[in-house]
């Protein structure tokens, strides 16, 4: 069967685009915006560009010294919200409906960990699966109604190339059955981003609220603190005089899908696709290449399995 939506459109940007360049080309002026880690790395400029386009931007924040720091001169407000931490979630999401009583219109989940070492939290949740995932979920069921009160509104989930090392693995999705391997929990949790877009949107698009995911690019950012050089060598990233391969972005154009996803009218038709490069990536790519899709996570039946399994793990429905 064809997947009609997962099929790259005539966008007037691409790769190496910047957030600002794509900001610049959308009316954002007087939208109330919500990006969770908004204060360092590609979600520092994807903030950047949203206040300088006029929007109303509240960033979540797990360190506030660091955030007031990184964020000083911009007009935000920031939530202090660990997605790791199911109450820091929940107090932080009333955080949020104080300041956006009269709905939301864009919710960008990109804050995230990668690769990191085998952690749980305070529920015994696997970090990266908690993190990336359930942290978004549970955030997303608390803001559901504001999102749903303003007619457009979209939520953006970063999820990343790393899909293709792993589908989501429902049956041991907190790594209880065998032995933990970094690389393929972060993969699970990016197959579980774009497979909760997907399924949000499903469930709501016709209620006038579209999801979708994006694959940033590779960035060399703060996101790859737990890999050692050897390993990001050993991966190919490098070339032999140590500086990244030129598949690799810069922070400005790493934030730029994001900012593609949350505003291009070319996705009104579009809903629950995977981005990247500010276009819908390609299904199918061939082996090696640094970008596509893999079928794994446009499977719709996969992606209703993990929202129910994603109520039950947290106790939460949307709206």
């Amino acid at each position: 069967m064809t997947d009609n939506r997962q099929q790259p459109v005539d966008s007037p940007f691409h790769m190496r685009s910047t957030a600002q360049e794509v900001a610049k080309a959308a009316d954002l002026a007087g939208k109330r915006v919500v990006i969770t880690g908004g204060y360092s790395g590609i979600g520092l400029e994807a903030t950047r560009a949203l206040t300088q386009a006029g929007a109303h931007v509240i960033v979540t924040v797990r360190t506030p010294d660091k955030a007031r720091s990184a964020l000083d001169g911009l007009p935000v407000e920031t939530v202090t919200l660990d997605l790791m931490e199911p109450d820091s979630v929940k107090t932080g999401a009333q955080d949020i409906r104080a300041l956006t009583a009269d709905g939301i219109d864009l919710l960008i989940n990109n804050a995230g960990i990668m690769a990191t070492p085998l952690r749980r939290n305070s529920k015994g949740w696997e970090s990266q699966f908690a993190t990336n995932h359930l942290g978004h979920f549970a955030l997303f069921a608390h803001l559901s109604d504001l999102l749903l009160n303003r007619p457009g509104a979209r939520v953006v989930a970063l999820s990343s190339l790393a899909h293709r090392i792993s589908d989501v693995m429902l049956e041991d999705w907190n790594w209880e059955a065998g032995a933990y391997e970094k690389c393929a929990a972060y993969g699970r949790s990016k197959s579980a981003n774009a497979l909760f877009a997907l399924e949000l949107n499903r469930r709501y698009e016709d209620q006038g609220l579209k999801a979708y995911s994006v694959h940033p690019g590779g960035i060399m950012t703060e996101l790859q603190r737990d890999l050692a050089d050897e390993e990001m060598r050993a991966m190919g990233w490098f070339n032999e005089d140590g500086t990244p391969k030129d598949v690799f972005k810069t922070v400005e154009q790493g934030a730029s899908t994001s900012l593609w996803a949350a505003t291009s009218p070319l996705l009104e038709d579009r809903g629950g696709v995977y981005c990247e490069d500010c276009n819908i990536g390609a299904l199918n790519p061939p082996e090696g290449a640094f970008y596509g899709v893999h079928s794994h996570i446009r499977d719709s039946a996969t992606a209703q399995k993990l929202w129910t399994l994603s109520e039950e793990i947290t106790g939460l429905k949307a709206v």
